[in-house]
């Protein structure tokens, strides 16, 4: 071995090094370590580092595991940009979920993965541009798809009849012709006003409007249930690649919580439940989140507004100064809050909605009715103004479709729609002398003779009510059903276009007509076809399918236009003078229940199915099999 020269006398150490110059060589070794060290662990930007000394995590493509500690809220996941870059959390998307989130279930949950071939192919067929955009952060489910599926008792697209048979080619034919409006209608506003939320077709552009509180895209997803159901499938893709591309929660205006949660909410949920789409599962529940500020309030019943950006609410001005909320409003939002929670595992939104009820439960009703407008601090009535049309028209609704949702086991909602549908036939319930049967409004006692085309849904709801009514009451509920919508028909039947006005009076010898011409309006409703199907479905009286024939007929005639459906402002004239609005409400409602009125019974059964107030279709809890995730509907 090479020795290095040393000293006389001074022995060498087998590294030819002395004591005090191995302190020093160990103490120098010891620093360049802990630098190197520090600058791997310690110090910001140090991937490159990493990547050098660290193994690269792997993680498997398209599946999320996310385990919750109690009293630990999950992580928010954040909305995706509109184009591919690094996740940043959206302005104001955390402050209504905070207190959500902890209340989460506990346990390991999945992710769900695309059901039946159609789903799949539409999966194989975006896999190439997955990659190039974030994908949908996952949120904790436990769900079974499949397993619901399984307890759907009939197909949703329902079952092919014979077509050798002549009447049913003459009703594939009308079928076929309203596909074909369908189809118009989401064309013309694809090309003019693609992600804006509604179609002024005479203009040929879009209209955003300001319910929203910034939400684009009101028209595609208040569309999509409709596409699918008519089978119109690159329709249906279109509408779903926008939704998973661009439609963003990140906005800060104020918006209405009823609108947001009929069309939005609801448009979402059905179509998760008809696709198992794992995407309009996700926007749904992060929505309801963000509408959950809307019940900061002494009782617990929202108010009408809220504000995204700062996660505060607000009465509208017009409901008594700002000091009320409104029945129809915070009374239609159990159906698609339940289901919420049963696709979110968060209790908290069937708890809002249930706490409503308490309240309304508790409160003294003028002689079993409900008044329109409720303080949302102190929890009592400010006006004695009840109305079956606006302001209050779907809280009933809601009432017997929780009934019917639960698989009748809320019994509270059946008590409370029969006891509400009593009393509204002791005091409002009118016969005109012409012999209309009529709902009239009430305020304080007195009567206003007249209906709002809102109102004409009574019609179908008292028949969808009548079989699980008293024994006694079920033919009379039945043909009260019937009495009602003949006279919502008459009200199409006595104007020029055969068309029915915004409302319709039965005083000074004239009936079921408006009487000026800020009444006389038509903006594509769907109340009275709505009508016609529930009563086509349970009397197969075929008058009601010649009836919602003549709605399709005006229809062309006098709302079809160049590039897309129009209200009209006079019903009672027969050259049209367009609104330049095709509302959203058109392709989610109107033509959806003209469609089912040409359909088989099993179409969208309603052993399965329940309509939300925006004809969303919300599944029935057939709860006979194992599998389902969240509380009890």
């Amino acid at each position: 071995m090479l020795m290095r020269k040393v000293p006389v006398f001074v022995p060498a150490s087998p590294w030819g090094l002395r004591l005090p110059q191995k302190f020093l060589f160990l103490l120098f070794l010891s620093g360049l370590v802990t630098l190197c060290f520090g600058a791997l662990f310690l110090l910001p930007n140090s991937s490159r580092l990493k990547r050098l000394f660290l193994a690269p995590r792997t993680q498997q493509p398209g599946l999320e595991v996310v385990a919750e500690v109690a009293g630990h809220p999950l992580a928010r996941e954040q909305e995706s940009p509109p184009n591919p870059a690094p996740a940043v959390p959206a302005p104001g998307e955390d402050d209504a979920s905070s207190q959500a989130n902890a209340r989460r279930r506990k346990g390991w949950l999945r992710r769900t993965h695309p059901t039946g071939t159609r789903e799949m192919a539409t999966a194989a067929r975006s896999s190439g541009s997955a990659a190039l955009r974030p994908q949908e952060p996952s949120i904790p489910f436990s769900f079974d798809f499949h397993a619901f599926q399984s307890r759907l008792r009939h197909p949703v697209q329902g079952t092919r009849a014979d077509e050798s048979k002549e009447p049913q080619s003459l009703v594939r034919a009308q079928r076929e012709k309203i596909k074909e409006m369908m189809q118009f209608a989401w064309q013309s506003y694809k090309r003019y006003a693609m992600g804006k939320n509604e179609l002024r077709p005479l203009t040929k552009d879009g209209y955003e409007g300001s319910m929203f509180g910034g939400l684009s895209g009101a028209t595609i997803i208040d569309s999509l249930d409709t596409l699918y159901l008519m089978e119109l499938q690159d329709e249906f893709q279109e509408a779903k690649a926008w939704v998973e591309e661009n439609f963003h929660l990140n906005v800060s205006g104020e918006a209405s919580l009823f609108e947001v949660n009929i069309r939005y909410i609801g448009g979402l949920l059905s179509a998760f439940y008809l696709t198992g789409e794992e995407v309009f599962r996700i926007k749904a529940i992060k929505l309801g989140e963000k509408l959950l500020p809307a019940f900061n309030t002494p009782t617990g019943i929202p108010k009408g507004v809220v504000n995204f950006k700062s996660s505060s609410n607000r009465s509208w001005g017009w409901a008594m100064a700002g000091s009320s909320s409104i029945l129809a409003e915070f009374g239609s939002l159990h159906l698609e809050f339940l289901h919420l929670t049963e696709l979110s595992g968060n209790q908290v939104f069937a708890e809002k909605v249930r706490n409503i009820r308490k309240v309304l439960r508790k409160i003294d009703k003028p002689f079993g009715l409900y008044p329109n407008f409720l303080s949302p601090v102190s929890g009592n009535w400010m006006q004695h103004h009840v109305s079956v049309g606006g302001l209050g028209d779907s809280f009933y609704e809601y009432l017997i479709k929780s009934w019917l949702m639960s698989a009748k086991t809320d019994v509270e909602a059946k008590d409370m729609y029969y006891e509400a549908l009593e009393a509204i036939e002791t005091h409002l319930l009118n016969v005109s002398p012409g012999g209309l049967t009529y709902i009239a409004e009430w305020r304080g006692g007195i009567l206003d003779h007249k209906m709002g085309h809102l109102a004409c849904f009574s019609g179908g709801m008292i028949a969808l009510g009548a079989e699980d009514a008293k024994e006694e009451k079920r033919a009379r509920y039945r043909e009260l059903a019937a009495q009602i919508t003949k006279t919502c028909h008459e009200s199409y039947a006595r104007s020029d276009t055969k068309l029915g006005p915004e409302a319709f009076w039965f005083n000074s010898g004239r009936e079921a007509v408006a009487t000026q011409l800020s009444e006389s309006y038509y903006i594509l409703r769907p109340e009275v076809v709505e009508s016609y199907m529930y009563l086509w479905r349970q009397t197969h009286d075929p008058i009601y399918r010649e009836w919602g024939w003549e709605v399709v007929t005006a229809l062309e005639k006098y709302c079809r236009t160049e590039a897309g459906f129009s209200g009209i402002q006079d019903v009672y004239s027969s050259i049209p003078n367009h609104d330049n609005k095709q509302q959203t409400f058109f392709l989610a409602e109107t033509l959806k229940y003209l469609y089912l009125l040409f359909s088989e019974d099993d179409v969208l059964s309603l052993e399965d199915w329940v309509f939300n107030t925006e004809a969303h279709p919300l599944p029935v809890n057939h709860s006979d099999s194992p599998g389902r995730g969240g509380g009890q509907l």
